[in-house]
C-alpha cells in the first residue's frame, strides 16, 4: 500500500462537506508597475523579490487598516491580534507536500527583508532542518486518519484560537497568523480559489495567479498589459461587503503603485488608504 503524503492525510482528516458562510472574490491587477518595482529592487539590493512577496505585503497593510479582520474567534467572541502576521505556504518535495512560514509584523517590514526571511526559512524546511516542522510531521505520521481529525480540531483550537504553544510537538501559538498567501502562478495557473483549512482558523486565504499578457483599456484605448488575478476566500463571520471594499482598495493601490513602499511606513499606509 502506497504511503500517503502528509498533505493528503491532512486533507482527508480535516474537511467535511461545506457548511460555513464563505465569501469568494477576485481582483485583476495591472502588473506593469509591480514588475518594474521588482526589477528595481533586484538592481538596487540584489534581492530576488516576487509578486507573491508583494501580495503578502499589500494584504498585511490592508489588514492593518481593517482591525475587525485581524483576529480570531475564541469562546464565541472576536479577539484581535496584536500584530499583522502573514503565512506563506511553501512547496516541498517538488509539490508533493506543503509547509508554512509565518512572517510577523509584515505590514511594518520592507519587502526585501520579507523575501530574505522567506527564502532562508524555506531552504531550512526543504533541507529537513526546521525542528518544529519535523516534530509536527512525526505526530501526523504516527496517528491514523480517523484519530487525526478530532486531534487536529483540538490542536487548531488550542493553538490558533486560544494561543497556546506546545513546543514538544512543534506547535506554536497562532501558527498561521492573520492570513495565508500562496501562489498557483508558479504552476502556470491563472486563477483558482482555496478552501479553508479548519485547524488554521484564519479569516483570509489569498491565491496569486500567473502573470500573463492580457487586453486592457487605458485612456479609452485597447492595450496589452501584464496582469495577474488575485483570488480570496474570506470568512463571513469576520468580514462584510464594506470591509472587502476597503481591503480591495488598499491591495490594488499597493500592487499597482508599489513605489509608495519606498516611503516611510506611515506615509505608505496613508498613500494606500
Amino acid at each position: 500500500m502506497a504511503q500517503m503524503s502528509t498533505r493528503r492525510k491532512l486533507a482527508i482528516a480535516t474537511w467535511n462537506a461545506a457548511s460555513e458562510g464563505t465569501i469568494f472574490g477576485k481582483l485583476t491587477i495591472d502588473a506593469t508597475q509591480t514588475l518594474a518595482y521588482i526589477e528595481h529592487l533586484k538592481a538596487t539590493t540584489g534581492e530576488k523579490v516576487s509578486v507573491t512577496h508583494l501580495v503578502g505585503k499589500a494584504v498585511a497593510m490592508a489588514m492593518a487598516q481593517a482591525p475587525d479582520l485581524n483576529g480570531r474567534i475564541v469562546f464565541g467572541r472576536f479577539e484581535p491580534f496584536q500584530s499583522v502576521d502573514v503565512t506563506y505556504l511553501v512547496a516541498l518535495e517538488g509539490g508533493k507536500d506543503l509547509a508554512k512560514v509565518k512572517i510577523e509584523h509584515l505590514d511594518r517590514r520592507p519587502v526585501t527583508e520579507v523575501a530574505q526571511e522567506l527564502r532562508r526559512r524555506s531552504e531550512k524546511l526543504r533541507a529537513g532542518q526546521d525542528e518544529e516542522f519535523e516534530k509536527s510531521k512525526g505526530l501526523l505520521r504516527a496517528l491514523p486518519t480517523w484519530l487525526l481529525r478530532p486531534i487536529l480540531f483540538f490542536i487548531g483550537w488550542l493553538t490558533a484560537a486560544v494561543g497556546v504553544s506546545v513546543k514538544g510537538l512543534g506547535l506554536e501559538a497562532f501558527p498561521f497568523g492573520s492570513c495565508i498567501v500562496t501562489s498557483v502562478g508558479m504552476f502556470g495557473i491563472e486563477e483558482a480559489f482555496a478552501p479553508f483549512t479548519p485547524f488554521a482558523r484564519v479569516p483570509v486565504l489569498l491565491l496569486v495567479g500567473a502573470v500573463t499578457d492580457r487586453p486592457a483599456v487605458a485612456d479609452g484605448k485597447l492595450v496589452i498589459r501584464p496582469q495577474f488575478t488575485l483570488t480570496a476566500t474570506l470568512d463571513h463571520r469576520f468580514i462584510d461587503g464594506q470591509q472587502i471594499a476597503v481591503i480591495g482598495k488598499v491591495v490594488r493601490s499597493v500592487l499597482e503603485d508599489p513605489w509608495q513602499l519606498e516611503q516611510k511606513p506611515a506615509e505608505a499606509a496613508e498613500a494606500a488608504a
